[in-house]
């Protein structure tokens, strides 16, 4: 006999409902486990994409000259090979200089450690320091210390060659690929908005290679004033500061003040006067490159309000450290392009 009507409801098992939660808070955790694990991962590839990024309006502009864009992209690295052999050329020597002034030096604090009459002489005969240091490095824990702090030095440096090596091979990579990558990505994209995602992205993709390419005026406009202002005054390593200015500046609000207070430390060294000098050069030139040189620079490639590049800075500073600070203000960028083109349109239609 066939028994029509509706089916039973189903009763929720409670213990079902645990069961499926604590399943999902598991699989949760190890997922953000695992992207914490991954995070030096995913900024060394989010530095690699920024970097070309930031270098496709130069592919651009190769391939509207009639290069195709193997070719284009091989001159651009060739032209960035040419910056950093001339940029390692101007650091190295003054760095060797003085690794090798101090090796002469040594024999001479020596000499003074046994001369009473000397400074270095009486620190040693109140503090004991030749006896402590045989001490120190006769014992085997200190041995051990001395042997561990060797071998975290060379897995530093492997680490950073590794590093390296994989933000090169995937900045390469991306941008050679880059138009492929693009129309991939945007396949994810329903057809009847396709169109305008596609613009809005080249739109966000067009003015954040335009940012970078104005930061790195701005930054080589900062490494030559440096430059002429130490050698001007007498300050040692002019060629090398102007350099480590240079690269501080591409990080935005805090990376010219970094580099000025480093050069006015170094400035000490020849004189109070000096140094204080060399800080009201920096501020003065911060005023300058503030009001004039970045207006002009970024002139109609980004508009952003001061207090948002301070906070993004901030922001992307404590989540990524220099690569965030880096990446701030075209994120912030990014972030204004799809709030005026989607949200806020439709926050005003509603």
């Amino acid at each position: 006999m066939r028994t029509t009507g509706r089916r039973a409801p189903r009763v929720k098992s409670w213990f079902g409902v645990g069961f499926a939660l604590s399943v999902g808070a598991l699989l949760a955790w190890h997922a953000v486990d695992a992207v914490l694990q991954l995070t030096s991962l995913l900024t060394l590839l989010l530095l690699a994409v920024f970097i070309a990024v930031s270098l496709e309006p130069v592919v651009t502009w190769l391939e509207h000259r009639g290069l195709r864009r193997g070719r284009a992209v091989a001159v651009v690295v060739a032209g960035l090979a040419a910056v950093l052999a001339g940029l390692l050329a101007v650091v190295i020597p003054p760095v060797g200089e003085e690794v090798s002034a101090l090796v002469d030096a040594v024999p001479g604090w020596l000499q003074q450690l046994h001369d009473r009459q000397s400074t270095l002489g009486r620190i040693e005969d109140h503090y004991h320091l030749v006896e402590r240091a045989k001490e120190q490095l006769g014992s085997g824990g200190s041995a051990s210390g001395l042997f561990g702090g060797v071998l975290g030095a060379g897995r530093l440096l492997l680490s950073t060659v590794t590093d390296a090596v994989i933000v090169i091979s995937v900045t390469l990579y991306v941008m050679a690929a880059l138009p492929d990558i693009k129309a991939f990505c945007y396949r994810f994209v329903p057809r009847s908005r396709r169109a305008g995602v596609e613009e809005i992205t080249e739109e966000i993709l067009s003015r954040t290679g335009r940012y970078m390419l104005g930061n790195v005026l701005t930054s080589a406009v900062a490494g030559l004033a440096t430059f002429a202002w130490c050698a001007a005054t007498g300050v040692p390593y002019s060629g090398a500061l102007g350099v480590f200015v240079a690269l501080m500046d591409l990080v935005p609000m805090v990376g010219s003040t970094i580099g000025g207070i480093v050069v006015s430390l170094v400035a000490l060294s020849v004189s109070l006067p000096i140094a204080l000098a060399t800080a009201g050069f920096y501020i003065a030139f911060r005023l300058l490159e503030d009001y004039l040189i970045m207006p002009r620079a970024m002139k109609f490639v980004v508009d952003v309000h001061p207090v948002v590049t301070v906070i993004a800075v901030l922001l992307g500073g404590a989540l990524l450290g220099l690569v965030g600070a880096l990446v701030a203000v075209p994120a912030a960028v990014a972030l204004g392009l799809v709030l005026d083109e989607y949200v806020f349109p439709r926050l005003d239609g509603a």
